[in-house]
């Protein structure tokens, strides 16, 4: 079993403000992130995927028909776009890195399967950094 992971990479800007808190709690569960104007990233995501190798090829995954999906569900929905206004998937759901992994992985899984019709490769996870210090990761198994 081979894993093939691509990184790619992508600007967006956000609010950490949950509607259900008041003002003062957001402000205080989200500190500086909470900013009225809000405040960006250049997110960096890689895209792992795994296989057995392809006889033919010799390759585990068709890098390009990856960069085609990646680029379809995840870099044109989200590139430079305000999250929170910009997203349908943002708009009752705070855009944290944490949900914006699940809906990046959500979104490629759903895809996956007309991009790549057989048994192999499966999308093994969704790893994002928001910061060199903030890395947050999405695998097959999350709920």
């Amino acid at each position: 079993m081979i894993r093939v992971t691509r990184k790619y990479r992508f600007s967006a800007s956000h609010r950490l403000h949950a509607a259900g808190l008041s003002d003062v709690e957001n402000a205080g569960l989200y500190g500086k992130c909470n900013n009225p104007y809000g405040h960006g990233h250049d997110y960096e995501i890689e895209v792992s995927a795994r296989g057995p190798l392809e006889p033919r090829s010799g390759r585990a995954i068709d890098p390009a028909a990856l960069d085609r999906l990646v680029e379809e569900q995840v870099l044109r929905p989200f590139d430079h776009k305000y999250l929170n206004t910009e997203s349908a998937a943002f708009q009752k759901t705070v855009p944290t890195t944490e949900n914006l992994a699940r809906e990046i992985y959500t979104r490629l899984q759903a895809s996956w399967n007309s991009v790549f019709p057989g048994p192999w490769p499966l999308l093994d996870k969704v790893r994002i950094a928001e910061t060199p210090r903030n890395i947050f990761e999405v695998s097959e198994t999350h709920g």
